[in-house]
């Protein structure tokens, strides 16, 4: 199995992502910026070198020529770390000094508004190189010539790709020093903020097993409370079922030992007698008691398949089942035993009632209910066993019925009302169960005619 990943490391991890991806951003941002501040600062020197070299432009003898100082391409010296080319054209476009072949500019190339100065700025390829040029028109107005001379000045771009990595590497240094910085910052907040989680661990884990006392809220920030009281809540209900658990260990611990202990000492009894017939009526005793704790072994069985079908039923694990037929099923197999105690057992389910449910606790519980019935109904009398819809299941006996006061304390495990009556005191606790497990309503009531009317109302499917 994968174990899983710190909290701490995690959020450090997805925080380092997301600073990575924002000093990316900020460092590309910050490339462009500084690709625009140095077209700006070596614009300005381009443009000065194009004035310089328009101010030694000449006519004479018809003919423009044009005198370039050296101080005109000597601007780059000290901070260019690229090459300069220069183009002289005159007003009709004919080379007159520089550079051959250097690119004009492409058709719809505005004028900078930035200077005044008839410029354009614009950038080219020259000799396998990506240059930076600006095209400055000057005015020609001599007698025997009148026109719009060009000078042309470019610059390859490795200053300025210089300067703007130089910007963007300086922004990504500062960047990823207040990206470490606050990773530590964050590493000793969340410490800081698991430590009481840290201190609740280490609580529970000193715990013995037998202690299930509420964990403490004081020593725990608002946002665990509800975790701490969710632990609470489960170890209140564990503490419940252990109790239960326990109470029904040392109430099947004493319901086993009374006919255990009488068993036993019937057969030691039958045993010091020599007389054949004693004990055949030991033996036939003997077998009697055996047939009640083999009934309330499936009892206590019983209880715990209920258990195991709740949990099932919790999970989802419910199907759509015919009450009727289930009905019908139970009291086919119950007439026999009704035939033998002289009960006219009767069924009442004529149309299919449809619920979710556990068949195998749905059983439980009719078995139970009708045989329960059975047993305290006299010979001669009646046990009608009827289903109604949407989904109510009722069984009415003709015995003596439980009186109003007595009613709730039915359903706990091993009460009995009377003790003359052959039973464990199980069969209306399981069906108390299984109604809890179907969210069933079971209430009890007075029969038609006498007795008792037990009436189980479920949430149809």
């Amino acid at each position: 199995m994968h174990k899983p990943s710190s909290l701490r490391w995690r959020l450090l991890w997805n925080l380092a992502l997301l600073l990575v991806v924002l000093m990316l951003a900020s460092g590309l941002s910050a490339y462009w910026n500084g690709r625009e501040a140095a077209d700006t600062a070596y614009d300005r020197t381009l443009l000065a070198s194009a004035r310089t070299i328009a101010a030694g432009l000449s006519q004479r003898d018809g003919t423009l020529s044009a005198d370039v100082p050296y101080v005109a391409l000597d601007t780059f010296a000290y901070d260019s770390a690229g090459r300069i080319y220069y183009q002289v054209n005159d007003i009709h476009q004919k080379l007159i000094s520089g550079y051959e072949n250097l690119p004009g500019p492409p058709p719809g190339t505005p004028r900078t508004d930035s200077y005044p100065a008839l410029a354009r700025f614009y950038n080219a390829t020259y000799k396998g190189q990506n240059v930076r040029v600006v095209s400055l028109l000057k005015a020609v107005t001599e007698p025997n010539m009148n026109g719009m001379a060009e000078i042309r000045v470019a610059e390859t771009d490795e200053a300025r790709v210089s300067m703007a990595r130089s910007l963007a590497a300086d922004t990504l240094l500062r960047l990823g020093m207040l990206a470490i910085g606050a990773l530590l910052l964050v590493w000793f907040a969340v410490s800081a903020a698991l430590r009481p989680l840290e201190r609740l661990r280490t609580a529970v884990e000193e715990r013995q097993p037998d202690d299930l006392r509420p964990l403490p809220l004081v020593e725990v920030q608002h946002e665990l409370w509800p975790l701490v009281r969710g632990l609470n809540h489960f170890t209140e209900r564990l503490r419940g079922q252990f109790e239960r658990q326990a109470q029904f260990i040392a109430d099947a611990a004493h319901e086993l030992r009374t006919p255990l202990a009488a068993l036993k000492a019937r057969l030691e009894l039958g045993l010091r007698s020599n007389e054949p017939e004693t004990w055949r009526t030991t033996l036939e005793s003997s077998a009697q008691s055996t047939d009640r704790l083999t009934h309330l072994a499936n009892q206590l069985l019983s209880l715990a398949r209920v258990e195991n079908g709740a949990r099932a039923i919790a999970e989802g694990g419910a199907q759509l089942l015919d009450l009727s037929q289930l009905a019908r099923e139970l009291g086919m197999a119950m007439a026999p035993l009704a035939h033998k105690r002289g009960v006219a057992l009767a069924l009442e389910a004529d149309e299919p009632v449809w619920l979710r449910g556990e068949p195998t606790l749905l059983n439980e519980l009719l078995s139970n209910l009708v045989d329960n019935a059975l047993a305290h109904t006299p010979p001669g009398g009646n046990v009608i066993l009827r289903v109604t819809a949407p989904a109510v299941l009722e069984v009415e006996d003709d015995g003596p019925g439980i009186p109003l006061e007595e009613r709730d304390r039915v359903f706990e495990r091993f009460y009995r009302r009377n003790q003359q009556v052959a039973g464990s005191g199980l069969g209306l606790a399981i069906v108390g169960e299984i109604c809890r497990a179907h969210l069933a309503q079971i209430s009890l009531h007075d029969g038609e005619q006498a007795g008792l009317k037990v009436r189980v109302s479920f949430i149809a499917g």
